[in-house]
């Protein structure tokens, strides 16, 4: 614990704390710190426990408790000495951000004697001139021999830092303490700017049939403080706040074919998940620290080919210049123990590789997955197929009366593959619709979904006719 001492102090109480408005002012920094546990939420927010060793007269006196992030929510500040909880009190809290700086500490000085200090070159020696500083607002002006001076050149020096200012943001407590022995004063608060998100990279095999994953946790701290050896939580899942008035980088990791052990601990924690880091980690304010937070191997995926339709199709006359619809490719897995995953995965963008001719991994697409719990299916759309060509026509449309329509469709899918491919036609309807005639056997999703799904040989085409109806 350390004490602050004025010029007085040093002169006439050496031994003693300094004494402040009949206050003893005393300063707590990192130096103390015995501990720091950080829990970082997905919303911009992180949960702060500070654990300090501090040393206090007794009596009521004055805190500095230095060395907080300068995006703390003072509001949420709570203090307590953990073995001796009865014999200190917090009485009141301020939250100094006035930071000093050179126009800071001059404003501080306008009217008052100050020295400036210039070097003589001419007579190698150094000029001390005594000076009144007059203004400070878009540059100096000074008062020297009863002269004005709009600037001067050479160092400006003050005989002391005003008290009203800080080199860093600091908590000030007016304390009551009952025990001179040291405390262990846990104080825990929210502070903003200080963000986390997962990344995935997904290596694909030749075949698309399976796929290894390792997952990344990237953690932002643009808090405003740094944490020593912390012990690191991360918490997934949609926290309420209150919203009041008062920057994203990507990374690529190629995964490794040996999985190594995990470094977070996953379990549930309320709704939420809480994932908790097997060691201590240093968080840099301004710094973008990366851990990795899984890795799996063979596991099971499909791939998909889709051609979406639009329910307004089927209520109007469609004549659309260009036919072609693109045909989606996705990626799909079960998120589930038997498929050597079953992890809750956190909210981020996967990133898919593959291996080309040449042994190289080549990049074939990305896509941003929801909080994801075990046993769930996850789907990626990974791009448009280049050699899978859709057409849409519409053959014949009639409005039967105001509010029932009727339309007949064709729609050509030609593979120019040299493999057998099967691709998925999704057709979103509303209102109440029979579908009179077709082609192909379609299966009823849901309500108001028809899906048709179709093999196509190599380098050949198909064509899916229907008729329906639909009534508003």
């Amino acid at each position: 614990m350390k004490m602050r001492y004025h010029v007085l102090c040093l002169v006439f109480f050496l031994a003693l704390p300094c004494m402040v408005s009949g206050q003893t002012v005393s300063e707590s920094d990192m130096d103390d710190q015995a501990g720091v546990k950080v829990t970082v939420y997905n919303n911009n927010l992180a949960l702060i426990k500070d654990l300090r060793n501090v040393s206090l007269p007794v009596g009521k006196g004055e805190l500095r408790f230095m060395d907080v992030p300068s995006h703390i929510m003072p509001v949420t500040v709570h203090a307590k000495s953990l073995n001796y909880p009865g014999e200190f009190t917090i009485l009141e809290q301020n939250y100094e951000y006035d930071l000093m700086n050179a126009d800071k500490l001059l404003d501080k000085y306008v009217g008052k004697k100050i020295k400036i200090i210039d070097w003589n070159r001419y007579q190698d020696r150094k000029d001390v001139v005594d000076a009144i500083l007059l203004s400070n607002n878009k540059g100096q002006i000074y008062k020297i021999d009863n002269e004005i001076y709009l600037g001067h050149p050479g160092y400006r020096v003050l005989p002391k830092i005003p008290e009203n200012l800080i080199a860093k943001p600091t908590l000030t407590w007016l304390y009551d303490n009952k025990k001179r022995e040291p405390h262990q004063l846990e104080v825990s608060y929210l502070t903003t700017n200080i963000n986390w998100k997962a990344d995935y990279v997904l290596l694909l095999n030749k075949d698309d049939t399976s796929s290894d994953i390792s997952g990344w946790v990237t953690l932002d701290n643009r808090s405003g403080a740094i944490y020593r050896d912390a012990q690191l939580k991360l918490v997934a899942g949609e926290v309420h706040r209150v919203e009041e008035r008062f920057q994203d980088q990507d990374y690529a990791m190629m995964a490794e074919k040996k999985a190594r052990a995990p470094q977070f601990k996953e379990k549930a924690f309320f709704e939420y998940h809480i994932y908790d880091l097997q060691r201590k980690t240093t968080i840099k304010d301004k710094q973008t620290k990366q851990v990795s937070l899984l890795e799996a191997t063979d596991i099971r995926v499909g791939k998909e080919l889709l051609v979406y339709g639009v329910s307004s199709y089927f209520t109007r006359q469609y004549r659309e210049k260009n036919p072609k619809q693109p045909v989606n490719v996705f990626i799909k897995f079960k998120n589930s123990k038997d498929n050597n995953l079953g992890m809750p995965l956190p909210a981020g963008i996967m990133r898919l590789y593959k291996q080309d001719d040449d042994g190289s991994q080549q990049f074939i697409g990305e896509d941003k997955i929801e909080h994801t719990p075990k046993d769930e299916e996850v789907r990626l759309k990974i791009g448009e197929a280049f050699d899978v060509v859709a057409e849409r026509f519409q053959t014949d449309y009639r409005q039967i009366s105001t509010r029932l329509h009727e339309s007949e469709w064709e729609i050509t899918l030609r593979n120019h593959k040299e493999k057998e491919i099967a691709v998925g036609v999704v057709e979103p309807v509303f209102g109440n619709w029979q579908v009179i005639s077709n082609t192909h056997p379609y299966k009823k999703v849901d309500a108001f979904t028809i899906r048709f799904d179709v093999k196509i040989l190599k380098n050949d085409e198909i064509k899916i006719k229907y008729r329906i109806r639909v009534g508003l």
